[in-house]
């Protein structure tokens, strides 16, 4: 996934291998068998089942006659998603991938809908993923299938489709790099997406005068922070999977599979850009702010109204500033072939990279009602700023993989429970298309990512598409009972941090 973290790993990974004439036959000779990386493995330990969920909505109704037909011209030219996983991980059997032949009707699913007994089609659309987050995807097929929803949630989408997918098939990054491999512009349907590129700075510092010594004593310092931080990071990620635990009210108890409610909000991406430019930071770092922002807003009328006793702002800020609440960032530490190279490989059975190598970033979040609002953009700034000084993704992916080779997948499918169950969210930031993009000829109002499967009880994911940022809120029902009282707190957050701006001048 696209994160508030620095991509520090320049490996290469080996591409795949498209394999065309054996697999239209539906053969699934030895040929055509793979076995697992070690962190696809992970994602089928029961503890660990995720699947991830994109929601599209489209302006025009679904032709599922169309999906039949460029599906298969496609994306099942993915080995990944044209393959059955084979073997059994609790009886010791190796897991591998084994081609097969696809059967289109069985991954479209289109659920009967009587219109008429629907009040409200956003509710509508909530409740039927919150059912389908109770079901896994069969491994008696390949692992992902499509729901199509003709039901119009807002006045600006018609039809949602449900895209589903099991995590063991590619990480976040690369799972959404290939869906939006499968859109085009609307204003050129030739065209694939354009995203927009992260600039890097030579030097964040400016630049450094004085002579050769001061730019080597520069040097050295940062060479010295990178490893104390580093140093730093992965001892507190080994005491989190040893034993130190977020004591947060959000936290969920160590359960496993629970049904997830999600919600969205679309906000307008040119606000978190005046932000950005008005304070010089990142949009990354304007989402983590208003995330501390609408968390720490949520969690005072929580505590305010404790007991029917109305509490000060300072008790509430004292009752704040002991939580632990912390967020898992899994980083993709491989660099994807982007776009343009998986596009290539669905049509010209072309070489793309592809895998399933992620790292885990502890981020801590710093909860309290500030006086000046544009302190909590000031304050993810520094979170952001130190934690792309470490080298923590790195470390924390070997770690996992050293688990994995001495140990084997249940000891290390344990260790990430562990980590996920200590602490208390996810959250993400994606980077998404500059453009309006349809998907094989529908034009899309907005994507909305998220996932199940994982023992968080809250998951947090920024999406941006064309002039919008779409935030998605994933709940445990059981943990948060008012998700869209939490999507809205972040929302006037980010309405807070700019009428503070604007008044400050």
């Amino acid at each position: 996934m696209d994160t508030i973290i620095k991509r520090r790993n320049r490996g290469v990974i080996k591409p795949i291998e498209i394999k065309s004439e054996k697999h239209e036959k539906g053969d699934t000779s030895s040929d055509d068998e793979e076995p697992l990386s070690p962190g696809s493995v992970i994602f089928h330990r029961p503890t660990f089942d995720i699947h991830i969920l994109a929601i599209l909505g489209c302006k025009v109704p679904i032709n599922v006659d169309v999906l039949k037909e460029k599906l298969p011209l496609t994306l099942l030219k993915h080995p990944r998603f044209s393959s059955l996983v084979v073997g059994d991980a609790s009886k010791g059997e190796e897991l591998k991938w084994v081609r097969t032949k696809v059967d289109i009707n069985k991954h479209i699913i289109i659920p009967q809908i009587n219109t008429n007994n629907i009040n409200s089609p956003q509710t509508f659309i909530e409740d039927y993923i919150y059912n389908l987050s109770k079901t896994t995807l069969p491994k008696s097929r390949p692992l992902w299938d499509l729901h199509i929803l003709q039901i119009s949630p807002s006045e600006d989408s018609q039809p949602v489709g449900l895209f589903r997918i099991h995590h063991s098939l590619g990480d976040g990054s690369s799972l959404v790099s290939l869906l939006l491999a499968l859109t085009r512009k609307t204003s050129d349907p030739k065209a694939l997406p354009s995203i927009p590129v992260r600039k890097t700075r030579e030097n964040e510092n400016g630049p450094c005068r004085g002579g050769w010594f001061w730019k080597w004593v520069l040097a050295l310092w940062r060479v010295l922070t990178l490893v104390w931080n580093t140093v730093v990071d992965v001892g507190f990620f080994i005491a989190t999977m040893v034993f130190l635990k977020d004591d947060s009210p959000l936290k969920v108890p160590t359960r496993v599979f629970t049904p997830r409610r999600v919600v969205y909000r679309i906000v307008s991406l040119d606000d978190l850009k005046f932000v950005k430019n008005a304070m010089g930071t990142t949009i990354n770092d304007v989402a983590l702010g208003i995330t501390e922002a609408g968390l720490s807003m949520y969690l005072s009328r929580k505590y305010g109204n404790e007991g029917n006793k109305h509490k000060s702002r300072e008790q509430i800020n004292k009752i704040l500033k002991k939580i632990r609440l912390r967020s898992v960032l899994l980083i993709n530490i491989r660099p994807s072939g982007g776009i343009q190279a998986l596009a290539d490989m669905m049509e010209k059975n072309a070489e793309a990279k592809w895998g399933n190598a992620v790292g885990y970033v502890l981020l801590p979040f710093n909860l309290q009602l500030r006086d000046d609002p544009l302190d909590y953009v000031r304050e993810a700034k520094a979170t952001v700023d130190r934690k792309k000084n470490s080298l923590e993704a790195l470390y924390t992916y070997a770690i996992a993989q050293l688990v994995m080779k001495l140990f084997g997948p249940k000891v290390a499918s344990e260790m990430s429970h562990r980590i996920n169950s200590h602490t208390t969210m996810c959250f993400s930031n994606l980077v998404g298309p500059l453009e309006e993009i349809g998907f094989y000829g529908h034009p899309l109002a907005f994507i909305a990512p998220t996932s199940y499967g994982q023992p968080h009880g809250l998951m947090i994911n920024f999406q941006s598409y064309e002039k919008k940022m779409t935030i998605v809120i994933s709940v445990d029902e059981d943990t948060i009972n008012d998700p869209k009282q939490l999507c809205d707190d972040i929302v006037e957050s980010l309405k807070l941090v700019k009428s503070a701006l604007i008044s400050q001048g």
